[in-house]
């Protein structure tokens, strides 16, 4: 007598569809799980056992045999027990296989037989909706795994809930998706900046094209201040943007009481975290900083105190828009299309550009410094602005300043430009995504304009991709001001950004 009931195992963002079949046959009573499950899926068999009990439901004292299909499929989490409860249950008579085998379920079961919440929900709602199958998940759960919308999310509390609802003594109403998250209308906003008029713009052109921002500045000089208000010009996550973002969160175990934000991400690492941290990997092959910044921004303070192997690691990630963690036992992919924020100092002790407080060290310290930061992972910034110390001039000013909303407004109206330019294209929604011969099409600058960047190019020896990164930048400095054609006054502003005395190239 065999019955299924059927799970998910996670592959990245993906959740591929594992059938969780149980078999009843003589022999010595014997309870075994096979199909390469890892720790946690090994003890399914006692949470299961114990929470069977609690219901005073005994076990059958024959030989019981869960296997989870396909066999060669690393199975990994506690996610596993509730499916295989359910598929012993069917197995015993007293849940009806044809319901077990409808659903596609997930939950850690507790000794005393309620659902504990599991991460994972969303991705495994979509999986559920590719095989047409209700998806039953902890009651916690179900308001994030409702967002799918086309199929029917059944969330109980506990092992005995969902056999009420199966056999019809107690149905389970289908779960709603969770409230929109308000943000904190207490948020930075960037009229409390006061001074950096050129950072701010760097900001506002970074915001509008999805641009690597570099900012290097003094101790205390505003890199950081300026960077915790770029997700208030962002414009909010589409629809479809907010459901792959979420998606990521909820493997990482982040969505709270299945809440979604339309604001986008903003992720700061600290510069002690591990690669694995940054770009993913781990037991699991989780997804990393990189990852959880998808759509939004991920902003690395004091960027060249972070391991080289940390940094160079970025390299791939910034041009592919995608990473892959490959480990002995997982390969999977995640989406980082991320913009990335750095600040550093310009030297160690951070006043290379004061005679009075730098150190003896002057200028070597500031060569040393940054030299930190590879070649090749310099030239994937698309800005690079010297934030300057802030004068006491500055600090006394009382006068008004642009807010966020004003800059946002500009923002929201650039990004309208851009993704109604690349409508017709797969994957590319901004400036930032454009290449080859679309960059060509949309972004060649009239007569003036190629003229200045190529006396550019050859007095600063721009690179290949340096050259199209000005290019770029120089079509969000047009869109910005509302420019069908880029000009010289877009290069010129695009080329100022990038040979800034950051870094040359």
């Amino acid at each position: 007598m065999v019955a299924e009931s059927y799970t998910v195992a996670f592959e990245g963002i993906d959740a591929r569809l594992v059938e969780v079949q149980c078999a009843l046959s003589p022999g010595m009573p014997h309870f075994s799980l096979v199909g390469l499950p890892d720790k946690a899926v090994s003890e399914a068999k006692e949470r299961v056992r114990a929470a069977l009990n609690a219901l005073s439901i005994a076990l059958p004292s024959r030989r019981i045999t869960i296997n989870l299909s396909p066999a060669d499929l690393p199975k990994e989490g506690s996610h596993f027990d509730l499916p295989i409860a359910l598929a012993l249950l069917a197995a015993i008579d007293i849940l009806p296989k044809d319901a077990v085998s409808g659903l596609v379920s997930l939950g850690e079961l507790a000794l005393d037989g309620t659902l504990v919440p599991v991460t994972g929900a969303l991705p495994a709602a979509f999986a559920a909706a590719s095989a047409e199958r209700t998806l039953v998940c902890p009651e916690t759960s179900g308001a994030e795994a409702a967002w799918v919308g086309s199929i029917p999310v059944v969330a109980p509390s506990s092992l005995h809930a969902i056999i009420q609802h199966l056999t019809g003594a107690k149905p389970i109403e289908v779960s709603q998706p969770g409230v929109v998250r308000e943000e904190n209308a207490n948020a930075p906003d960037l009229s409390e900046v006061k001074g950096q008029e050129r950072a701010k713009r760097a900001l506002e052109i970074a915001a509008a094209g999805r641009h690597h921002l570099l900012m290097v500045g003094a101790p205390g000089s505003g890199k950081s201040m300026l960077a915790a208000r770029m997700s208030s010009i962002l414009p909010d996550l589409t629809p479809e943007e907010a459901l792959e973002t979420s998606t990521i969160h909820s493997l990482a175990g982040l969505l709270k009481a299945g809440g979604i934000s339309r604001k986008r991400p903003f992720r700061t690492p600290h510069h002690t975290a591990s690669m694995a941290a940054i770009v993913g990997g781990g037991k699991g092959a989780k997804p990393g900083e990189i990852s959880l910044a998808h759509n939004g921004v991920l902003f690395m303070d004091e960027f060249p105190e972070y391991s080289r192997s940390v940094l160079e690691t970025l390299r791939q990630p910034i041009e592919t828009g995608d990473v892959v963690v490959a480990r002995a036992n997982a390969h999977v992919r995640y989406p980082c299309k991320f913009m990335l924020v750095a600040a550093a100092n310009p030297c160690k002790c951070g006043y290379l550009a004061d005679a009075s407080r730098a150190c003896a060290r002057v200028p070597g310290c500031g060569d040393d410094y940054l030299g930190r930061i590879s070649g090749p992972l310099m030239d994937r910034f698309d800005l690079r602005v010297e934030v300057p110390p802030v004068s006491f001039q500055d600090l006394e000013l009382s006068t008004a300043r642009e807010t966020s909303e004003d800059v946002a407004g500009r923002v929201e109206a650039a990004r309208s430009i851009q993704q109604e330019r690349y409508s017709y294209l797969d994957g590319v929604s901004v400036n930032a995504d454009a290449g080859g011969h679309v960059l060509e099409d949309v972004a060649q600058p009239d007569p003036d304009g190629r003229d200045l960047l190529r006396q550019a190019a050859e007095r600063v020896g721009l690179s290949a991709r340096g050259y199209h990164r000005v290019i770029r930048v120089a079509r969000t400095v047009a869109d910005l001001a509302g420019r069908e054609t880029v000009g010289r006054a877009d290069v010129a502003e695009a080329i100022s950004f990038r040979i800034a005395g950051v870094a040359t190239n």
